[in-house]
């Protein structure tokens, strides 16, 4: 019986040594304009790309519809803040997610999964990835992504013509992040997505509480990008107000100065990565992927 009890110890510290090291943190991505869930050569490639260098992981790629169709619409054409309500009853259902996620989004589904962050605390986001993300918006369409090129050019003309105007910011998409910097009053008062998300109209204390629980809030700018305009909004920047050719970084934006988002705080603490990548929009070798991005989801 004494050597049974002496052995105990022993035998615990045993079982220690033999547990299978942490599993990583389960992984959520969101497409971007245009494209859908499981594509094979874009959001289906990716999460197999991360399951096979990080064997074990959970990785949830979101899809809005009842089928790829729908989620590539939706894309286009369902309220942002409707679809992120959406994604926030997924992810606080999804038994795999209780303990914390990392969440990478593309183009658009950057700010998306952003907005995620501060409106929706359970489960918690450890790390935001946002890979060509506009979180200052855009002001205007040089190239649009996906097949369908006369959905494009209605895009562009629609927003030309009244991207304010109730009925086309609660149907179309890009008309909830289209920030002009000759209308600023008109973006603040009026769009129903991004001047809610970055704090334009007043100050959401649990926005700023929910961002700022992050680890890290990790950029990805694509250097030779032709589709956002202008580019630097995928590192936080955006046009100097009043006109639309000179640019600003993040830490000379009111939002930044002011820390309406936390975002000062953040970057002082190290909290904010700021990645660049030669090639156009959203285009990227497996090698800086592998060697960039992986290591924040391990």
């Amino acid at each position: 019986m004494a050597a049974l009890r002496a052995a105990v110890p022993v035998l615990a510290l045993l079982g220690l040594c033999l547990r299978p090291a942490t599993a990583a943190a389960p992984l959520v991505i969101w497409h971007g304009m245009g494209d859908s869930c499981c594509n094979p050569v874009s959001m289906g490639y990716i999460q197999k790309l991360v399951e096979k260098k990080i064997p074990g992981i959970y990785v949830l790629s979101l899809k809005i519809g009842s089928n790829l169709i729908q989620d590539m619409e939706n894309s286009f054409f369902m309220n942002v803040n409707d679809q992120v309500r959406e994604v926030c009853s997924q992810l606080a259902t999804d038994p795999h997610l209780k303990g914390g996620y990392n969440a990478m989004g593309f183009s658009q589904g950057g700010q998306f999964l952003r907005a995620v962050a501060q409106r929706c605390p359970s489960p918690p986001m450890l790390n935001l990835i946002s890979i060509g993300g506009q979180h200052q918006g855009v002001y205007g369409f040089p190239r649009c992504p996906g097949e369908s090129s006369h959905i494009c050019d209605w895009i562009r003309k629609t927003l030309d013509l009244g991207a304010y105007t109730q009925a086309i910011q609660e149907h179309l998409v890009q008309a909830e992040y289209w920030h002009d910097p000759l209308k600023e009053e008109d973006y603040r008062k009026n769009s129903i997505f991004l001047a809610d998300i970055n704090q334009e109209r007043g100050i959401n204390e649990t926005y700023k509480k929910n961002l700022m629980a992050l680890k890290k809030f990790v950029m990805v700018k694509f250097l030779n990008d032709t589709m956002v305009d202008p580019p630097i909004s995928e590192w936080f920047g955006f046009y100097k107000s009043g006109q639309a050719k000179e640019t600003i970084p993040l830490q000379e934006t009111s939002l930044y100065k002011e820390d309406r988002l936390g975002l000062q705080e953040m970057d002082k603490a190290g909290k904010l990565v700021f990645l660049g990548v030669q090639g156009d929009h959203l285009h990227f070798s497996k090698e800086w992927f592998d060697t960039t991005i992986l290591p924040f989801l391990q």
